[in-house]
C-alpha cells in the first residue's frame, strides 16, 4: 500500500468540484488517510516549489497557489501514486483526455484541478511537509 499527496489547488475550489474530484479518488477504492484545508503562504510555497521557484514564471504560481484556502489530503492504496496521476491526466489540462480530472475541469498548465506528488519520495517529502506527526491516519 501507498499514500500519496494532493492539494485540491484554488481553481478546483473556486468552481465548487472538491466534491466531485474526492468522490472520482475514493470511487477508485482509495481511502483519505489525511485532510486538512489551508491559506498556503509564500514559505511553504518556496520550499513546495523549489524547483522552479527561481523562474520567472514562479510569482505567478506563488500568486495562483495563495489565492484563496486549498485542500490537501493523503490518499492511500495500491499503486495509488500511478493510478492518481492518471485519473488527473497530464498537467497540461488542454492536453487532458475528456474522462480525466483535468480534461474534464481543468483550463491549463496552472489551473489544473490537483497536485499530486509525481513518485514515492515525493510524496513521502510533501506529507511531511504539510501534515505534522500524528496527523495521518491508518
Amino acid at each position: 500500500m501507498e499514500t500519496t499527496f494532493i492539494i485540491l489547488k484554488p481553481d478546483c475550489m473556486e468552481k465548487g468540484l472538491a466534491g466531485e474530484v474526492i468522490k472520482r479518488f475514493e470511487a477508485e477504492g482509495f481511502g483519505i488517510v489525511a485532510a486538512k484545508m489551508a491559506q498556503l503562504e509564500s514559505p511553504i510555497l518556496k520550499e513546495h516549489y523549489a524547483h522552479v521557484a527561481d523562474k520567472p514564471f514562479f510569482p505567478e504560481i506563488e500568486q495562483f497557489m495563495s489565492s484563496r484556502p486549498v485542500i490537501m489530503a493523503a490518499l492511500r492504496g495500491e499503486n495509488v501514486i500511478q493510478r492518481v496521476r492518471d485519473l488527473l491526466g497530464p498537467t497540461d489540462s488542454t492536453k487532458a483526455a475528456k474522462g480525466t480530472i483535468r480534461g474534464d475541469f481543468g483550463t491549463d498548465m496552472m489551473k489544473n484541478m490537483v497536485h499530486a506528488s509525481d513518485g514515492p519520495e515525493t510524496a513521502e517529502a510533501e506529507l511531511k511537509r504539510f501534515f505534522s506527526e500524528g496527523e495521518i491516519y491508518g
